[in-house]
């Protein structure tokens, strides 16, 4: 379960500040999926972010599986994102020097996890990249890379799953795969899905859009 109240976000801006998010209220149920859904600039990133534990709110609490993220500082927030939650960004963000298997294997073995290599080349089999452990990123197209992002999101058996634009830089048949392996693992693993996109085929997938409009929740826009 995730729940917002009141969330809001303010960053110094040339001598003021530029409210990036005004009173948020919205809840997450476990297992579900949803999109979040704005124009640019509408605050739909910053909101991920916060939900993820990756910034701090200006004001406002985010309680993730009964935690009040507000009352952990930075390292504190780092062990319960390693512990509940995984990512999937637009730029995939893979380690060049390592190859798929490793890539994947990393997270589990900063957690302590014995199985991680068995883990690794399980998820990595369930993307369809069982032939391309020893290759790098540099070796693999970006829809490639992409699904190693995933196998890495998912091995590592998150409670939530956000994804920030996870279609954004593949192409049309590419990205269509994509969502299917998302939306599948998802089901499959009881994942939490948690999306920002602009891409109307991903929103319809989820089980829930809300749509953010400067910074606020649009009210009757959500379905």
């Amino acid at each position: 379960m995730i729940k917002v109240e009141n969330l809001q976000k303010r960053v110094p801006m040339a001598g003021s500040e530029l409210e990036i998010l005004k009173g948020i209220d919205l809840q997450i149920k476990p297992g579900e999926s949803i999109a979040i859904i704005g124009a640019s600039g509408s605050g739909k990133s910053t909101l991920l972010g916060l939900l993820a534990g990756l910034d701090e709110a200006s004001g406002g609490r985010v309680i993730v599986e009964g935690t009040d993220l507000s009352e952990l500082d930075e390292d504190q927030r780092a062990l319960f994102r390693a512990d509940h939650v995984g990512f999937v960004f637009q730029s995939f963000q893979l380690l060049p020097a390592l190859t798929a298997l490793e890539n994947v294997m990393l997270p589990l073995e900063l957690k302590g996890q014995v199985d991680a290599r068995q883990q690794a080349e399980y998820y990595l089999g369930r993307v369809e990249l069982g032939v391309r452990l020893d290759h790098y990123p540099r070796q693999m197209s970006g829809g490639e890379q992409q699904r190693v992002a995933i196998a890495r999101a998912f091995a590592a058996k998150p409670a939530i799953l956000f994804a920030d634009e996870p279609t954004g830089n593949l192409d049309t048949g590419t990205g269509g795969h994509i969502i299917d392996l998302l939306f599948e693992l998802n089901q499959q693993e009881g994942t939490t899905l948690v999306l920002v996109t602009h891409e109307k085929r991903l929103a319809d997938r989820c089980q829930r859009r809300v749509y953010l409009d400067a910074g606020e929740l649009v009210t009757g826009a959500a379905s």
